[in-house]
């Protein structure tokens, strides 16, 4: 099984259910299930997006936002979703996330990077961008181009409609 990162959308007061819920039960379930059409499979595109940021010269404000979105932040105490034997992040390490109003501001900066004009900074050959890219970017089938914009823009889509929901994002590796 391939290990790949999660994103998930919820409300706070869920995030406060689990926490009970783990805190209540002798094994610690925090009966984690946030709906389907709330979670985000970013499978391994969250390094060849970076990759192609910063080789197309992303920085500043945006670049650190573009980070956040891909790595959370550690000031919610998530330990009680990676606790055995109901951890969601088994393969990797602990749960993050971002507040309600730190997804709003990630939001409003991942709406401003152009990754077309990013992409373009690549070479034409999909070969040669894929040697750039680098990370087994040249085993993606359809060509690393096309498999990280789909994915950098399904990652813009998510945190706008948490933006717009007030929604926490919780990011785990599984």
């Amino acid at each position: 099984m391939a290990v790949t990162q999660q994103l998930a959308r919820i409300p706070a007061e869920y995030l406060a259910s689990c926490r009970q819920s783990a805190d209540a039960s002798p094994d610690g379930d925090p009966l984690w299930d946030p709906p389907f059409a709330d979670v985000l499979d970013l499978d391994w595109a969250p390094f060849p997006i970076e990759r192609i940021c910063e080789m197309g010269g992303l920085g500043g404000v945006r670049r650190s936002a573009l980070r956040q979105a891909l790595k959370g932040d550690t000031a919610i105490d998530l330990a009680f979703l990676n606790t055995p034997p109901h951890s969601i992040a088994p393969f990797g390490s602990d749960p993050t996330a971002l507040s309600a109003a730190q997804v709003d501001r990630v939001a409003q900066l991942l709406g401003q990077i152009d990754f077309p004009a990013l992409l373009a900074a690549l070479p034409p050959e999909e070969a040669e961008a894929a040697a750039l890219i680098d990370n087994g970017a040249d085993k993606i089938v359809g060509g690393p181009k096309k498999y990280v914009l789909g994915h950098f823009n399904a990652l813009r889509k998510f945190y706008h409609a948490a933006s717009q929901r007030q929604l926490l994002v919780v990011l785990w590796w599984d």
